[in-house]
């Protein structure tokens, strides 16, 4: 399958290796992955700060550069980001509507219904959950807000999960509670972020992990600064904070692919 990326501009500008390990996954994986260079932001921070006029010039570039992909062979889009992936289904059509460009609000409906989150991606449209992946660590996971309620991503990260070689996987306390980042909420409401990124970092260390992993670069920034400040320290260190991208890539120390990539049905 040919796949284009939307790497988001987070993960561009702060987080390179969760687009870099998804690459690497999806061809691993047999897959071509193109990336459209005039690609920039999704506008999601913009809408929901209350600015969807100044939005409106960042959906019609996403829209414009992922429908010529989907028209030059593309079959998919995949994003490493729940988050991002919510704004694209859920704001910019209505964002196009509102600024009077009802053909943009088409096109955005038609690009939105081929984009999915990676873990979407993986198992309902290349029906996969075990892709090969060693990953030798006491690893827990947080489901960031908008892939579990936006994007309703479901379990579908914790089914690749549970099929990684090495891997032990253990259950986070209260684990769909928010870990305050929110965006610009973080910012405007810093305290009540503070508090609950508290709550959050502690559950984390009640595991013992050694890596905590999410869909999102965004929480995964904001959970991991939480856990340096904080000089959280678990039996192996202090935890890091890895995208779910990072974990699916890794493989045995001979750089071969653990035993498996089997479909969802064999897996089954």
């Amino acid at each position: 399958m040919r796949i284009a990326l939307f790497v988001t501009c987070l993960a561009d500008t702060i987080a390179p290796q969760v687009g870099i390990a998804t690459v690497g996954l999806l061809e691993r994986l047999g897959h071509e992955v193109v990336f459209p260079a005039e690609q920039t932001c999704c506008g999601q921070m913009h809408v929901n700060s209350g600015y969807p006029r100044e939005a409106l010039p960042l959906v019609r570039r996403y829209v414009d550069t992922f429908h010529r992909a989907l028209l030059e062979g593309a079959e998919a889009i995949v994003v490493p980001s729940g988050s991002c992936t919510g704004s694209i289904r859920h704001q910019h059509a209505a964002v196009a509507r509102a600024g009077g460009e009802e053909d943009l609000a088409a096109r955005a409906e038609l690009v939105a219904a081929r984009t999915f989150e990676l873990s979407e991606l993986l198992v309902d449209v290349l029906d996969i959950t075990d892709v090969g992946a060693w990953f030798p660590h006491r690893v827990t996971y947080h489901p960031t807000c908008h892939s579990l309620r936006i994007a309703r991503v479901g379990d579908k990260p914790l089914r690749l999960l549970r099929e990684v070689g090495g891997i032990d996987l253990v259950e986070l306390p209260d684990a769909e509670q928010c870990c305050g980042f929110g965006g610009t909420f973080a910012v405007k409401n810093a305290d009540t972020s503070t508090a609950m990124l508290q709550d959050k970092v502690a559950a984390v260390a009640s595991t013992g992990a050694h890596v905590l992993t999410a869909g999102d670069a965004s929480c995964l920034l904001h959970i991991g600064g939480g856990l340096a400040r904080l000089q959280v320290h678990g039996p192996a260190g202090p935890p890091r904070a890895v995208h779910l991208a990072e974990v699916l890539v890794g493989t045995r120390p001979d750089g071969v692919p653990a035993p498996g990539a089997r479909s969802a049905a064999v897996a089954r």
